[in-house]
């Protein structure tokens, strides 16, 4: 029994630690109370969701200020269990809403928003992914909003017997109904993919970004990598020459952090100066735009790439 308290004391003890030491270039303020509070209020009205929410991302503030937000889609729950993220996980997921592409629309509208990233979670066990889902989403918000700019940020839609085509399709689905852009993210580099990712491949997150292109050439496509995981540099710059290989435009890079003593410890954090040296690396390999810093998002500033 003591040996499991002492074992427990220091558990906590280094969880302290980690938040304590958490770099002053990481602490930001949340942003007013007012942008954040009727934004909420609106997302919980219609009982929908943004990740921006769901992920705590450290910039909600600050997007929803500049009219910008990010829509979680098909519920709350996802079918896969990545070690990094904060996302709920292990139960069932939720049915779909058939309301939900109007409720998103009418958000998108009263909000105001010039620029929406639509995200999801996995969603394994639909018979289509959910690639469907996201076209049904685009078609509502346009009907209400036809100014307003859509970025979608997609699984990989791999799941089902025959995933290899079944990817090809599902791509190709959203891919039609025309994004401003189409962003999947890595999330890190080769080497680390299977303790990060669980259920995702480092080939299969290439594949989904080299279809687009496939598909329709002249739409942007985008990915990120969260760093602090114990990648190398070496590392980071492979990843970057992949994407590029593969004609990917855009590129994030932000610090990843720990959401809960649940997720992965974070192993390096890495500084503003080695982030502005990255992103410098990325714009030399051919990236067309990069947002390169360590509270950087998948979705931070994305409509000043359009």
């Amino acid at each position: 029994m003591m040996e499991k308290l002492n074992q427990s004391h220091s558990t906590k003890n280094s969880w302290r630690d980690e938040v304590i030491s958490l770099p002053s270039w990481l602490k930001r303020p949340i942003g007013k109370a007012s942008e954040l509070s009727t934004v909420q209020k609106i997302i919980k009205q219609r009982n929908i969701h943004t990740i921006c929410e769901e992920g705590r991302c450290p910039n909600r503030g600050e997007c929803y200020a500049n009219q910008t937000a990010t829509f979680l889609l098909m519920g709350q729950t996802c079918t896969r269990a990545c070690a990094f993220c904060q996302v709920e996980k292990g139960h069932q997921p939720m049915n779909l809403d058939p309301d939900e592409p109007q409720k998103v629309a009418d958000a998108v509208s009263l909000l105001g928003l010039r620029y929406v990233v639509l995200t999801s979670v996995a969603r394994d066990d639909l018979q289509d992914g959910g690639a469907e889902w996201f076209v049904k989403v685009m078609n509502a918000i346009r009907l209400v909003n036809p100014q307003t700019q859509i970025e979608v940020l997609t699984p990989d839609f791999w799941s089902g017997k025959d995933a290899v085509n079944s990817q090809k399709d599902r791509v190709a689905t959203v891919v039609a109904a025309n994004p401003a852009c189409y962003n999947h993210n890595l999330e890190t580099v080769e080497r680390l993919q299977a303790p990060v990712r669980r259920g995702a491949k480092y080939d299969r997150s290439l594949n989904v970004l080299r279809l687009v292109k496939e598909f329709d050439p002249a739409i942007p496509t985008k990915s990120g990598l969260m760093l602090g995981l114990g990648e190398t540099e070496a590392e980071i710059v492979r990843a970057m020459e992949d994407l590029r290989a593969i004609n990917c435009d855009r590129l994030t890079l932000g610090q990843y952090m720990r959401p809960s003593l649940a997720h992965l410890p974070v192993q390096k954090y890495w500084t503003p100066e080695e982030f502005t040296h990255l992103g410098n690396i990325a714009r030399e390999v051919g990236f067309s735009h990069v947002r390169s810093a360590p509270l950087v998002r998948s979705s931070y500033h994305a409509g000043e790439g359009s």
